[in-house]
């Protein structure tokens, strides 16, 4: 059975607690169709789900929970939030005239909305794989150390934006984001040849706050995964770190 705890190490970043029976049923009929259906030994069906409920909470959670903290984003480089990069002419124009500070403030307030709004996403992330298909999720069984991530990314950015994008709003609006960015936005309209520029900050934020998250995410996969010290529990270590796991080899 060398693909059964590579199956369960795969999956678990991706299935919420509710269809972990569904998961496993679908987990074993995959395994039926490429092994000689001779069970695992030492590993009971509760421990599995077990496993994949904490691997679950602590992808997740953990993700957010450094995501959220003060600096969580602005001092990440991985997933620092930059001034928009479609108005870089407005940060040259403000570099140019003196306005440094502003535009650094502007930046680091970006962060912070990003903060804030992290504090409410972990449930958004459940209850977003929630709707995934187990069968597509066996389609990444034999991927790389984050390919349960890209999954991930590829199928849920669009519905989870929908969901994350009101937390953001409101942590612009918490932050007062506005505050630092119509002053730059006022002066640069100002000047004569200057065409009109005005982003759509929340969905900015919304897109790079989820996009730094599927990044922690994925490191959280990939530790699960290869690294007997980031599995919390000990049934996680136990299920992950079989001597069938791919990874162990």
């Amino acid at each position: 059975m060398k693909k059964l705890f590579f199956a369960a190490a795969s999956v678990a970043i991706i299935i919420s607690s509710c269809d972990v029976n569904k998961a496993l049923d679908q987990v074993n009929k995959g395994i039926a169709t490429v092994n000689t259906g001779v069970g695992a030994p030492g590993l009971t069906t509760d421990e599995i789900v077990k496993a994949l409920k904490d691997a679950l909470t602590q992808g997740t959670n953990k993700s957010t929970s450094l995501a959220s903290q003060v600096d969580g984003f602005n001092k990440n480089p991985k997933i620092h939030i930059p001034f928009p990069p479609a108005v870089q002419n407005v940060k040259d124009w403000a570099v140019k005239f003196g306005l440094q500070g502003q535009i650094d403030k502007f930046e680091e307030t970006l962060n912070r909305a990003a903060e804030e709004a992290a504090k409410g996403a972990a449930p958004i992330f459940v209850n977003a794989v929630t709707s995934m298909s187990i069968s597509d999720a066996l389609g990444i069984l034999k991927g790389t150390d984050t390919s349960a991530t890209h999954y991930l990314r590829t199928t849920c950015t669009a519905p989870l934006n929908v969901k994350f994008k009101p937390t953001v709003h409101n942590a612009t609006q918490k932050v007062e984001l506005t505050k630092y960015w119509t002053p730059i936005m006022n002066g640069y309209n100002k000047v004569p040849g200057h065409s009109p520029a005005n982003p759509d900050l929340d969905q900015y934020v919304c897109d790079r706050g989820v996009d730094g998250l599927f990044k922690l995410i994925g490191d959280e996969e990939t530790k699960i995964r290869i690294d007997p010290m980031a599995r919390a529990t000990e049934i996680m270590k136990k299920v992950f770190g079989s001597k069938d796991n791919p990874h162990n080899k």
